[in-house]
């Protein structure tokens, strides 16, 4: 009978990870912010499906035509096109291609370098603590833009040097919150009993410390992406990311700001998909801490 009994509570009661999902179902930024992202996902991996026309073909006798909604508007491009004739739509597709890329792969790499250095500067503390702190304080006396534009042009253009340039800079970010959280977690009850138990400190670092730190660190690569999608606009916008023929937002920005006053929308289009695209990650990410941060759901 005990035994039913405790099979019944047992199933009865909700996992923690279906707790978790409900906490992040209840939380509209997160529904929001995870939606428009997905969505994003699925127009940069369907591009060559969905986009209408090919981003790099030019038309100069169909230049400047007016989106939707114009006298002259042309049903064949739905958000007009640029000076060249090229379909607006088609790059805004393409584009989103090469920010999210950017957003998920340089998010990832800082995260690694950030986490692990926060991790052992707020377990391990004095000598290692002290190296980490000073490099991250000589490493943010830098303007960042200003260094990712310097590192771009040592490295030269291309998605990758954009991908290195931002994970070189930003890891700082992870390795400040980490090193704090560290600190924290490190006195807790749960972190003695397996000191108590005999657990190494790897052991404690990766399998005790590091599972209550994911929430926050999850939140704070969340972020990291829409600031990435930031960088990549900045240094495409200034040449200095993918060829010229790529599509960008920045890139794409950049252009319509030279003819803003003929055709509006060329500047307009990637502005407003970048300023949603920051948006959605800055929500998601926001969403996501409030409902995996336990003080918070207090």
């Amino acid at each position: 009978m005990a035994d039913s009994a405790t099979i019944i509570a047992t199933t009865g009661a909700p996992s923690r990870g279906r707790r978790r999902l409900q906490a992040l179902a209840r939380q509209p930024k997160v529904v929001w912010g995870g939606g428009f992202i997905l969505f994003l996902v699925v127009v940069a991996l369907a591009a060559p499906l969905i986009a209408p026309h090919d981003p790099l073909a030019q038309d100069l006798m169909s230049g400047t035509l007016p989106p939707l909604g114009f006298a002259d508007y042309d049903p064949g491009f739905l958000l007009g096109t640029d000076d060249l004739g090229r379909d607006v739509l088609s790059r805004l597709i393409y584009g989103t291609r090469i920010a999210l890329t950017v957003a998920f792969v340089a998010a990832t790499l800082a995260a690694l370098v950030g986490t692990l250095l926060g991790l052992l500067a707020g377990y391990f503390r004095g000598v290692t603590d002290t190296v980490v702190s000073r490099l991250i304080e000589i490493w943010m006396a830098f303007p960042p833009v200003l260094l990712s534009i310097l590192v771009v042009a040592i490295m030269g253009s291309g998605v990758t040097s954009v991908i290195a340039a931002i994970a070189i800079i930003d890891w700082t970010r992870f390795a400040r919150v980490v090193r704090a959280e560290t600190m924290a977690q490190a006195q807790g009850d749960y972190v003695t009993a397996a000191r108590t138990l005999g657990f190494g400190r790897w052991t404690i670092l990766f399998r005790e410390i590091l599972p209550n730190v994911a929430p926050v660190l999850l939140a704070l690569i969340t972020l990291e992406m829409g600031i990435a999608v930031i960088v990549e606009a900045i240094l495409s916008f200034v040449g200095l990311s993918v060829s010229s023929d790529t599509p960008t937002w920045g890139g794409m920005i950049a252009q319509g700001r030279q003819i803003i006053y003929q055709a509006w929308w060329v500047f307009a289009a990637p502005l407003a998909a970048l300023f949603a695209t920051v948006l959605a990650f800055n929500q998601l990410g926001d969403g996501l801490r409030r409902a995996l941060d336990p003080v918070m759901q207090r």
